[in-house]
C-alpha cells in the first residue's frame, strides 16, 4: 500500500488526493508551524480568561471524561495542577477495561486529590451496542475516519454521560484527553448550545437505540436538561498546550500510572479497541486512527515511523480471543 510521503495516509483513503510527488492533499495545505503555534496562543488564552469568569461558580469548574488512559490521565493532571480548577472526574466503565487501568485511575485520581465518579452502563445493553457495531455500523462513513463503529459508540456514551451530569451540576466545562489528532485546536474550546446537542443526539441517540434498544437511552439528555439557560463548554487542552510524549510519559510515572498490557498501541485503557481496530481495518481498508495519526506526524508531535507502527499495532490475539469470548462471537 503506497502512503503520503510526509504522514501516513494511504492512497485511496476518503476525500484525500495525492500529487505526482506522492504527498496527500492535507500535507499540501497543512498550516505552516507558526500558524498552529499562533492558534495554540490564541485559544490557550481563550480558555483562560473563560477560566477567570466562571472560577468558583458551583461546587466544580470542569467535569473531565476520565478514560483512565495515559492522554486523559495527563489532561487530567493539567485542568488540576496548570489552572487549579476543582475538578470531578467521570469514569465511563465499558466493561472491556485492563485491571491496571483501575489501578492507574486510582493513583491518578489520589495523587492529584480530585473527586471521582464511575459509571457502569448495563453489560447487556453495551453488549448489544458493540455486537451490533462489528456487524454493521449504523454510522455515516464520515464518522468512521477517526474512530471504529466501537468506539465512536463510546465516545457517544462518554459524551453524553458527561453533559447530563455537568448540566445538572452547573459545571460550565467538560474536559477531554484527546490529542491534536483527534481534536483540532479550532474545535478545542467549543460552547455546546441546544440545536448542536440537538442535532448529536439525533446522531448519536438514533444509532445506539438501533443497536440496543430503548433501554440506552437513559444516557441521554431529557427536556428538563434542554430547559437550562446556560450550556458548558467542551474543552481539549492537549490541543492548544501542544503535545509533547515524553512530557507526558515524564508526568505519568510521577503519578503512579504504568501502561496495561494486552491494550492496541491507540489505546492505553480498552481492551475493545484491537478487536475494533481490526474488524474496521477489514470492512473499510484503513486503520481506523489513520487520519488522527497523520495529524500528529503532520504536527510534529510523533515521527513518521512511529505513526506507522502504531497502524500497525493490532494489540495481539489473545486479547482479541478474549474480547470475542465475551461478546458472545
Amino acid at each position: 500500500m503506497k502512503r503520503c510521503k510526509v504522514c501516513v495516509l494511504p492512497e485511496g483513503f476518503p476525500h484525500i488526493n495525492f500529487d505526482e510527488a506522492g504527498v496527500c492533499s492535507l500535507c499540501q495545505n497543512r498550516k505552516t508551524r507558526a500558524e498552529l503555534k499562533r492558534l495554540e496562543r490564541e485559544y490557550r488564552a481563550r480558555f483562560e480568561s473563560l477560566v477567570k469568569k466562571v472560577r468558583g461558580r458551583g461546587e466544580y469548574d470542569v467535569l473531565v471524561a476520565y478514560s483512565g488512559g495515559k492522554d486523559s490521565s495527563y489532561a487530567l493532571s493539567v485542568f488540576k495542577e496548570a489552572y487549579g480548577l476543582r475538578v470531578l472526574a467521570l469514569t465511563l466503565n465499558n466493561s472491556f477495561m485492563p485491571h491496571q487501568a483501575f489501578v492507574n485511575i486510582r493513583n491518578v485520581v489520589e495523587a492529584l486529590g480530585v473527586d471521582h465518579i464511575i459509571l457502569k452502563p448495563r453489560f447487556d445493553i453495551l453488549k448489544k451496542i458493540f455486537r451490533q457495531a462489528l456487524k454493521k455500523s449504523p454510522y455515516p462513513a464520515k464518522s468512521l475516519e477517526r474512530a471504529s463503529a466501537i468506539c465512536t459508540s463510546c465516545i457517544g456514551l462518554v459524551k453524553y454521560t458527561a453533559l447530563k451530569l455537568a448540566i445538572e451540576k452547573d459545571i460550565p466545562f467538560i474536559g477531554f484527553g484527546w490529542s491534536p489528532g483527534q481534536a483540532p485546536i479550532t474545535s478545542s474550546v467549543l460552547k455546546i448550545t441546544p440545536p448542536m446537542l440537538r442535532g448529536m443526539e439525533n446522531v448519536t441517540k438514533r444509532a445506539l437505540v438501533a443497536m440496543a434498544g430503548k433501554g440506552v437511552e437513559a444516557y441521554f439528555l431529557g427536556e428538563r436538561h434542554y430547559a437550562k439557560k446556560d450550556f458548558p463548554y467542551f474543552v481539549h487542552p492537549l490541543a492548544f498546550l501542544g503535545y509533547d510524549e515524553k512530557k507526558i510519559a515524564a508526568k505519568m510515572k510521577r503519578l503512579g500510572w504504568v501502561r496495561p498490557a494486552g491494550v492496541d498501541a491507540n489505546s492505553t485503557n480498552c481492551l475493545l479497541n484491537s478487536l475494533a481496530n481490526e474488524a474496521h481495518t477489514a470492512r473499510y481498508g484503513f486503520h481506523p486512527y489513520t487520519l488522527e495519526i497523520a495529524e500528529l506526524v503532520r504536527g510534529g508531535c510523533i515521527s513518521r515511523a512511529e505513526g506507522l507502527a502504531r497502524i500497525k499495532s493490532p494489540g495481539g490475539k489473545k486479547t482479541i480471543d478474549m474480547v470475542k469470548k465475551r461478546l458472545g462471537i
